[in-house]
């Protein structure tokens, strides 16, 4: 699938809706390393974008995305609409992202 064919809007430009297909969400858990913790805590003294955290979150969502698709793939559908990024944190330094929109088929 395109990722041009994927959007967080309901409709795609120059694209007809031909089938709904239903929900399709991709879930990933990650948790930070004692490593990366620690080096995260560390630059928080300096300030500025942590990288190590913002690589983390990168990586996640993608992977979450990429297994939204891939569901979505599953189905038949040439395309995802209304997509959304949800997390939520499970336990201390434990973290669920979820991926998630409407697999459609469109012409």
């Amino acid at each position: 699938m395109e990722n041009n064919n994927i959007t967080t809007a309901f409709e795609l430009p120059n694209k007809k809706i031909i089938k709904n297909l239903g929900l399709v969400k991709g879930i990933t858990v990650r948790s930070r390393s004692i490593f990366g913790t620690i080096g995260g805590s560390l630059h928080t003294i300096i300030g500025g974008n942590i990288t190590l955290f913002t690589s983390l979150c990168e990586k996640t969502r993608n992977e979450s995305f990429e297994l939204m698709k891939k569901h979505a793939e599953e189905l038949g559908a040439n395309a995802i609409i209304g997509v959304r990024y949800d997390a939520t944190e499970l336990m201390a330094g434990v973290t669920e992202v979820l991926c998630y929109g409407t697999a459609v088929m469109v012409e």
